[in-house]
């Protein structure tokens, strides 16, 4: 894979294109009651950092798939995280609460650290660290 991941990138369309339809169809839905501004730095320093080396290999921070079949783990493990990401989003569509917070918050964050740990790629482990922390937190304190 060269200094552009093109899985990466589909992975992350897959996961924005929910969220995003959400955000536009229930822009009323969208106060958080949880707002330590810290916690929110940091989780969205985390996102855009995810975000950013999905689609993008750094050289020298990145090493690239470290055993054999590495492809296919990634795309099979990945594809099966993203169907669940979706499932998740239909059955909780137009519900509150833990299930929908932590699973729309759980498994975006093991997306994000699963591609790290198999690129071999250290900003995008260290990020979704931080992102999955802080995501998780802010999920589960706005769950009503």
């Amino acid at each position: 894979m060269s200094w552009f991941n093109y899985y990466g990138l589909t992975i992350m369309a897959i996961i924005m294109i929910p969220n995003i339809i959400y955000v536009v169809k229930h822009k009323a839905d969208n106060e958080n009651t949880y707002n330590n501004k810290a916690v929110i730095i940091l989780e969205q320093i985390g996102r855009y950092g995810c975000m950013a080396f999905m689609a993008f290999n750094i050289p020298y921070t990145y090493f690239n798939f470290w055993f054999d079949y590495a492809l296919i783990c990634y795309l099979s493990v990945n594809s099966a995280l993203c169907l669940a990401y979706l499932i998740f989003w239909v059955i909780c569509w137009n519900r509150r609460g833990k299930l929908k917070a932590l699973s729309l918050s759980i498994i975006p964050t093991a997306v994000f650290l699963f591609s790290g740990i198999v690129l071999a790629n250290i900003p995008l482990i260290a990020f979704a660290v931080l992102f999955g922390i802080a995501h998780i937190l802010i999920s589960y304190k706005n769950a009503v």
